[in-house]
This record gives structure tokens, C-alpha cells and sequence, in this order.
């Protein structure tokens, strides 16, 4: 919200400098982001009169102006602006005169000087000189009541301040000159002055038909016909400054007026060409199949989740958000239907996002606009349009008021006691009342309790924290002392089983991963490609593009994460990330860090491409490969044990890819990335990459203490021919089965898989997977009997796999 203070001023206007004003509103909670100067400072710069005007004796684009800058005496000077003229109101700075720095960034000195032979006195000026504006195609032409010798700074208001303000959704109270100057008001107890006006007299009986057929989209709509109008009238100065200092460009009268009001009152309002309506108007919603050419030049598609203003004929606006180019006014309208309505907040809330722009107008009316004056802003803006566009034929027809369905104020109770608990301070209810007088918030008092009935155009008072806000902000946020909590603080003891997330990301660094921190955004091809998800979650209003639904993988991240690196000559990449992915799932219902029908687990993900190593002479260069990432992953989880099952992953190598289990439950995958993708992506090798849940990576096993044991181990080596098709996994459940089959089982202290032979002495088909079995009776001195026994309980589990034999 940006507006000018001057223009607050003139409702009201407390004792305090700018500085001053700016902090109060900061600490009121309304915070000031900047205050700019209007205009750049310059001095000795009046408003002139241009009396006489005669050619340049020496050059054929220069004038000799006599110009009157009222000290009694014309000053000579030469001009060279096509608009110059005699009788013209002129900014003239005289000799002696700073001007704002040109393109060197040194200030501009005026002197009496020689133009071609011609003694020049002085300077007009065009508004780029003054930096004004950007505007040089002329000197800057000043109205026929310019008082000649004034200074300029005086006559144009340049020493006025341009005031931003950052407002929290709630207080859309603010969103007008008048709702600040009310806050300020508050603050200061000095008196508000609402802008004045008087009604037009009714002069005409016409009314334009409207039916309200959406209770539910639009609570009130009132409207006005006005005929026979001069819309190519100018807008004042006053109004095209206040406007300007406002954010806003002035386009013609009716549109400036209807924005004017918009920053004085906090109303958007809307004006029809009434030539231009077929019939009468019909409040509704959209339906399916209709569309409409906006005021911006958009042409957008609405349904049944969008308001619209329509006539007998076509739409011709979207409710409360932007008029329809059909019926816009333009400089050769002479009749008009002027509208101002209350849309419930409901109503407008993410429409004017879903056509993927804002306008001023939604933005006041998502967030609540008074419901009880629509009539006295109709009169307001009428008035201002009699007063600049006014003709002596001019008709203006009856306020038509349609009253549908406003919002119903229950009172909200506010405790004496509960609001001294909360901020801390001793509140009397004399305090409190005072406050909310000040605030105009009707009340009353019984027993230490307040109700107060929030007025039509406060939204954001619906339950006792609210007014305990507004008491705690009008109070004085720095009146509130600084207090030490008197509450017990205490330790919360995190569970042993449970470690940080970032404690996992400590771990994978340490195991030579960079952190990589991915939007949730994703191309839906990636979605296709790395999850076979052909319906994924999609964006309403996506910020670009190519980033149009929600990741339901990692996968596809971290592959660009790849591609960037290796477009910039980074042959060897290995990085992680942890995040959100997001999967529909209709049992999810809706609380405080969910949203119903969505599920949004945080996963780990690592991906690594290139070489196993830094090329170096103490290694072998090799490039990374499944097993180096499975050892990765398996040292994340340690001590605790992954079971790794063959699987297919769309993303994944089929033939390289597995599913990775604990505790016997899938938490993920791990594989070669594909090689169509490998090829689609344009990449030289096939990175590996794993997927797991975050969740999973957090649980540890709590460290039991055991004694060591005072005897000693042993090992046994045994060699398993089987066929190629048969995992290692199959032999390794075997053998874990038959281990816990037997009470003599409990020696076992670990099964390693050491090698794998294929070639002479086993045929083609055949495959030789050598274990080594780690045997320790903790107890006990190990017994051979015991050993044999438990080997030949893990040879007979051989035999169980089919084609399965011992090697001798």
C-alpha cells in the first residue's frame, strides 16, 4: 500500500514529524518498508509567465522569451521547446537556480549566460529536467491559475513524502487512505477527518435492470445510471498527483475517479459503458464452456467456481476481480453504469491467481471490503464524476441498492483478565475502553468482560486473540517491558532409537555426498520417465512452465542436478538430497501438517555418477558401479541389516535394480538408472541412484553393552555351485534359516559372501558363490562336534535350493 503524505494529512494530520509517523505505523504493526521523496530536491525554481516570445536572430529552432516571474521584472531567455508559446504557465528556474544531477551525477548550476549572441536569464523547464517523470517532449505546461512567482516546490506539493507501507493479510482495513488515517487517529487521539462531499440531485428515473442470482457470491450490489457525460474532460492535477504518489498511472477521467475513490475509500468500483450493455445485468456464477476478453487484453476461460457480472447477451465482467473489454469505457463514452458491490471474501479468494495475474480489486476484496456503504461510495464517486465530467445535460438516475446476503456480527468476547495474562501488562478496563473507542469498535462491559461487535469493514476480528491484538498494538508494542519467562524451562530428551535428519546428512557427506536442496516443482515428463505417474498432482498456478507438478520421486531432481554439472565439465558427481515428495492418498485427512487426500512422506535420495574415486596412483580408475552405492547405503543403516530383493523400477536398469527392505519391509530402491533414460537424457554412463525413506534412515539400534568373550573363534569356508538365474540373497536366507532352526545355531556370528567363480570346471549356466561362516561359542571353548554340527546344518540348506551342490 503506497500513498501520500499529504494526502493522509488532510484527514489527519498529528503533531509529529515524517520520521515520527513512520514509526508509530511500524509499531502499530502497519510497517512502513520505505519513505521516498516525490521529486529529487532542486531550489530557486518558480512558476513563470511567458509574456512575449519572438525568433532567435541566429538560429532557426531557438525563441527569445520574455518570461514574468513576478519580482517586477521580465527575464530574458532563449528556449528552444516546441510548445512554447505567449500567455503559457511555465516552470522557469531563474539564474542561481540547482537543478537535479544530470547524467554525470553532478547537480546542474543555472547562470546567466550567452546562446548564440542572446543573453539567456534563465531556464524553463520540461518535467525530465525537474525529474519529474520521463516526459521531454515539451516544457512542463502548468493550469491558466498558476499564481506567477511562486515557488514551484510550494505550488506542486514537491515536498510531500511517498509512504509504503507492508500490510499483514488481515488488516485490509488498511488498504485506503482513510483506513491508515483512522489507524493514526487511534494512535494519536487526533481528530478524523472523513473526505466531504454532497449528494448529486437525482434528476432522472432510469434504473438499469440487475438480478442477483448468486447470494452466496455477491452480498450486495448497488448501481447508478449517468448520462450524457464529457468523458475526454481532463483529470485535475490534484487527483493525477495523488494517483501518481500512489502507484497509479493516470489513464483518463471516469477510470482515475473510480481508482481515486479505490485509494481514498478502500472501495473498488466498476464503470460501465452503458451503450454498450445488452439489456440488463445478471449477477451469477460462470458456467462451463463461457469465456471473456478482459480489460488487459486476456482472454480467459470460466465455470461454475468463478463470479461473473454478465447482461442478456454475454459476460461482461469477472466478478470482483476485472472488467470486460466489451464494455469498457473509453474517451468517446457519454453514458455510464456505475457500480460498487460487496463480494464475500470466499467468493474472490484464488480466482484472479487461477488466470494467473492481480489486480487491486481482488486484492481488497478477498480480503473484506465494508458491506454497509456501498451507497455512500456510489454518491462519492458520482459526485467527483458531476464535478470533472459533468455537463449541463447531464442525468443522474437513482442509487438502485439490491441487499442480498451481508455478513451477520456476533459479538466477541474479550476478558480483562485473559488479555493482562497475554501481554503481560496491568490492564484496567478503563485501559481497555478507552482503546476500543479509539478504535471504534462498539462494546460493552459487564463484569470485567468486553463484547465487542467488530464494525462492517473490519474482517479480521472473529475471537478474542484478535482483540487482544488490537489492545496490545494500540497500547504500544514498546510500552510492553521485556520480562523473563517465569515458566520452567526444561530439556526435552530425544529418543535413543531416533536420530536427526541432520545427522543423516552428516553421514552421507561423510561418505563423499554434497547436499543438493531441489524444488518440489518438477516437468511432468520426469514424472513419466522416473515414476510412471501419468496423472501426477498438477499446479494451478505453477511459477514457470516447465515446472507444472509436484515431484512424487527424487529421481529426476538429482539427474538434472547430474546434467548441470556435467554441461560445466564436472565429470564426477555424487549427490544427495532430502525432501518431500507428494502422492495422493484419499485416507490422508486434513490437520495441522497434513492436507486431506494428500500424502507427503520425506525421502532420502543419493545419486552418483563417474568415477568411484578422484583419479589418483594409489587406485585403479574405475567408474561407480551398483555395489559401490549398495555399500553406501548399507553404511547409512549400519549396524542394522538390509535385505536387497530383485525388482523393477521404472526409473531403473531392469536387470539392475533391486528393492531394498527392513526389517521386512520395502523402504525403497536402489539401481542403474535406465538405459533409455541414459540415452534420452544424453549422458555418457549410467549413474546409480537410491530412493529411501527418511524415516527409516532415522531409527537406530539403542547399543546394548556385552562383555567381550574370553574364547576364542573360528572360521569355516564353504562353496556353493548353483545356477547363474539364482540370487545370492536365496543362499543367504537358507542359510539364516537353518541357523535359527538349531539350538546350536547361536555360534554363528556372521555369514560373508567373499567370492563368485564362473569359468573353468562349471558350465555355462553354473555360478560358484564362496561364504565365509565366523563361529564363536561365547560361553564355552568352541567344540568341533558343535562346529561340525552347525556346518553340516548350513550344507543340507544348500540342498533345499534347487540345482544347488557343494564344491569340493
Amino acid at each position: 500500500m503506497q500513498f501520500s503524505e499529504n494526502w493522509l494529512r488532510t484527514m489527519v494530520d498529528p503533531k509529529m514529524t515524517s520520521d515520527e509517523l513512520a514509526h508509530l505505523l511500524t509499531m502499530s504493526g502497519l510497517e512502513v518498508e520505505e519513505v521516498e521523496a516525490v521529486a529529487p530536491p532542486f531550489s530557486n525554481v518558480v512558476v513563470g509567465l511567458v509574456r512575449e516570445m519572438n525568433k532567435h536572430p541566429n538560429a532557426d529552432r531557438l525563441n527569445v522569451c520574455q518570461v514574468d516571474v513576478g519580482t517586477g521584472t521580465l527575464l530574458n531567455i532563449v528556449c528552444g521547446a516546441p510548445n512554447v508559446r505567449p500567455g503559457l504557465k511555465v516552470v522557469c528556474a531563474m539564474a542561481g537556480a540547482i537543478l537535479p544531477p544530470g547524467a554525470d551525477g553532478k547537480p546542474f548550476e543555472i547562470k546567466v549566460g550567452q546562446l548564440r549572441g542572446v543573453e539567456s536569464q534563465g531556464m524553463l523547464c520540461s518535467a525530465r529536467e525537474l525529474k519529474l517523470s520521463e516526459e521531454n517532449a515539451g516544457l512542463l505546461e502548468l493550469p491558466d491559475d498558476a499564481p506567477v512567482g511562486q515557488n514551484f516546490r510550494d505550488y506542486y506539493a514537491l515536498n510531500d513524502l511517498k509512504f509504503t507501507i507492508k500490510l499483514t493479510p488481515n488488516k485490509a482495513d488498511c488498504l485506503s487512505v482513510l483506513g491508515v488515517a483512522r489507524e493514526v487517529s487511534a494512535l494519536t487521539g487526533t481528530p478524523l477527518q472523513q473526505p466531504q462531499y454532497r449528494s448529486v440531485a437525482v434528476n432522472s428515473a432510469e434504473v438499469l435492470p440487475v438480478k442477483v442470482s448468486a447470494p452466496d457470491l455477491c452480498g450486495r450490489f448497488s448501481g447508478r445510471v449517468i448520462r450524457n457525460l464529457n468523458a475526454r474532460a481532463a483529470t485535475p492535477d490534484w487527483m493525477k498527483q495523488r494517483l501518481e504518489r500512489s502507484g497509479q498511472r493516470p489513464l483518463s477521467a471516469l477510470v482515475d475517479i473510480s481508482n481515486y475513490v479505490m485509494l481514498e475509500l478502500g472501495r473498488p468500483s466498476h464503470v460501465f459503458d452503458l451503450a454498450k450493455i445488452h439489456g440488463g445485468l445478471n449477477v451469477r456464477w460462470g458456467k462451463a464452456g463461457e469465456s471473456l476478453k478482459l480489460l488487459n487484453g486476456n482472454t480467459v476461460a470460466v465455470d461454475d467456481w468463478v463470479g461473473v457480472i454478465s447482461d442478456d447477451k454475454e459476460i461482461e465482467s469477472l466478478a470482483g476481480i476485472m472488467g470486460g473489454d466489451a464494455t469498457a469505457v473509453s474517451l468517446d463514452t457519454d453514458s455510464i453504469y456505475l457500480e460498487a458491490a460487496f463480494w464475500w471474501p470466499s467468493a474472490i479468494q484464488g480466482r484472479a491467481r487461477r488466470f494467473n495475474f492481480s489486480t487491486d480489486a481482488a486484492h481488497r476484496f478477498e480480503r473484506g471490503v465494508d458491506y454497509a456503504t456501498t451507497v455512500e461510495h456510489i454518491e462519492r464517486i458520482t459526485a467527483l464524476i458531476i464535478e470533472i465530467c459533468g455537463t449541463p445535460q447531464t442525468q443522474v438516475g437513482p442509487v438502485d441498492d439490491h441487499v442480498v446476503n451481508l455478513p451477520q456480527r456476533t459479538p466477541v468476547k474479550l476478558r480483562t483478565a485473559r488479555a493482562q495474562k497475554v501481554i503481560g501488562v496491568v490492564l484496567s478496563d478503563a485501559v481497555i475502553a478507552d482503546i476500543f473507542t479509539r478504535l471504534a469498535l462498539p462494546f460493552t462491559l459487564e463484569d470485567g468482560v468486553f463484547s465487542v461487535t467488530a464494525p462492517s469493514y473490519r474482517f479480521d476480528i472473529e475471537i478474542e486473540e484478535d482483540l487482544i491484538e488490537e489492545v496490545a498494538r494500540v497500547y504500544g508494542f514498546e510500552n510492553i517491558p521485556t520480562v523473563a519467562p517465569v515458566a520452567a524451562n526444561s530439556m526435552i530428551i530425544a529418543p535413543e532409537d531416533t536420530r536427526s535428519l541432520f545427522a543423516v546428512r552428516h553421514q552421507l557427506a561423510d561418505l563423499g555426498f554434497q547436499e543438493v536442496v531441489n524444488m518440489s516443482f518438477v516437468e511432468a515428463a520426469w514424472e513419466q520417465d522416473f515414476a510412471d505417474n501419468a496423472s501426477p498432482i498438477k499446479l494451478q498456478n505453477p511459477i514457470a512452465s516447465q515446472m507444472g507438478v509436484m515431484r512424487s520421486s527424487l529421481v529426476g531432481s538429482l539427474l538434472a542436478n547430474v546434467r548441470y554439472n556435467l554441461n560445466r565439465k564436472t565429470n564426477r558427481v555424487r549427490v544427495f538430497e532430502i525432501g518431500a515428495i507428494y502422492q495422493r492418498d484419499a485416507g490422508v485427512p486434513d490437520g495441522p501438517l497434513s492436507v486431506a487426500g494428500y500424502h507427503q512422506p520425506k525421502r532420502v535420495a543419493a545419486m552418483a555418477y563417474g568415477g568411484v574415486a578422484d583419479e589418483q596412483w594409489g587406485q585403479a580408475a574405475r567408474n561407480v558401479d551398483f555395489f559401490d552405492l549398495k555399500a553406501d547405503l548399507e553404511a547409512l543403516f549400519a549396524p542394522r541389516q538390509l535385505r536387497f530383493v530383485k525388482t523393477a523400477h521404472p526409473a531403473l536398469h531392469p536387470g539392475r535394480s533391486a528393492s531394498v527392505e527392513l526389517d521386512g519391509k520395502a523402504i525403497g530402491f536402489i539401481g542403474e538408472l535406465h538405459p533409455r533414460w541414459q540415452q534420452k537424457y544424453d549422458l555418457p554412463l549410467a549413474p546409480v541412484v537410491f530412493e529411501v525413506d527418511a524415516i527409516a534412515t532415522q531409527q537406530r539400534i539403542v547399543p546394548k553393552y556385552e562383555e567381550i568373550s574370553k574364547f576364542p573363534g573360528a572360521t569355516r569356508d564353504m562353496a556353493v555351485v548353483l545356477k547363474q538365474s539364482v540370487p545370492a540373497q536365496v543362499l543367504l536366507d537358507a542359510f539364516h534359516a537353518a541357523v535359527q532352526s538349531i539350538p546350536q545355531g547361536k555360534i554363528v556370528q556372521a555369514i560373508v559372501l567373499f567370492d563368485e567363480y564362473r569359468g573353468k570346471g562349471l558350465e555355462a549356466d553354473e555360478k560358484s558363490l564362496a561364504f565365509r561362516f565366523s563361529l564363536q561359542d561365547t560361553q564355552n571353548t568352541l567344540q568341533d562336534d558343535v562346529v561340525d554340527l552347525v556346518m553340516a546344518a548350513l550344507a543340507d540348506a544348500t540342498k533345499q535350493i534347487d540345482g544347488a551342490k557343494l564344491r569340493s
